[in-house]
This record gives C-alpha cells, sequence and structure tokens, in this order.
C-alpha cells in the first residue's frame, strides 16, 4: 500500500484547522493521505463556493473543522457547523456548498 501522512508535521499535536487558509474567491484543498484504500484531503471553501454534485468510488465521512457548510446528498439538504460530521455513501451523487466560509475534513474509504 503506497501513500503517506503528507503535508503535515508527525509527532506533534496540531489543529487541523489551522493546516489550510482560506483564498478568496477559491476551494482550496490539501492532501494528507491518498493510497488505493484511504484519502485525507482538507477543504476550506469561501462562501459561495461549490464542488459540483458528482459521487465517490468510497464511502465518504466529512467532519467540518470551521464556519457552515451545505451539503446535499441523494437530493436531500444537510446544514453542518463545527464538529458535526456525515457520511456520503459510496457512488451517491452529492455537492457540497460554502453556506457560510467553512473548513472541512474529508475522509474516503475506498
Amino acid at each position: 500500500m503506497s501513500g503517506k501522512l503528507k503535508n503535515i508535521e508527525k509527532g506533534t499535536t496540531l489543529k487541523l484547522k489551522q493546516q489550510i487558509t482560506y483564498q478568496q474567491g477559491q476551494i482550496v484543498s490539501k492532501t494528507l493521505v491518498q493510497n488505493e484504500a484511504v484519502s485525507l484531503t482538507l477543504f476550506a471553501f469561501e462562501k459561495g463556493e461549490e464542488i459540483s454534485t458528482h459521487a465517490a468510488g468510497g464511502d465518504a465521512l466529512v467532519t467540518v473543522l470551521e464556519g457552515t457548510g451545505k451539503f446535499k446528498i441523494d437530493g436531500n439538504e444537510f446544514i453542518l457547523q463545527e464538529g458535526e460530521s456525515i457520511i456520503m455513501p459510496k457512488d451517491i451523487p452529492h455537492s457540497v456548498y460554502g453556506q457560510e466560509r467553512f473548513k472541512m475534513l474529508l475522509n474516503v474509504v475506498f
């Protein structure tokens, strides 16, 4: 299995939401792990930015680290705030929208 933790300091206490910064008018992503079994990615969404409807090849657990995000999963809308999580099931259409400026950790298990 290839792929290791990257883009973060090892053996150090850290706050994930401090590992990524906002950029005006953009969605910023930072990959922490990517291999055939799992993907861990941090995202920072500016208010009003969106990842349009798509489906993933694995079950995706999202945890909001800061702010408020809107998630549409199989036609149902969910508003999540800091500390809240939701699972976006494999092969089910979903989208993500910056209801407010927010950061999230995306964990996909393949």
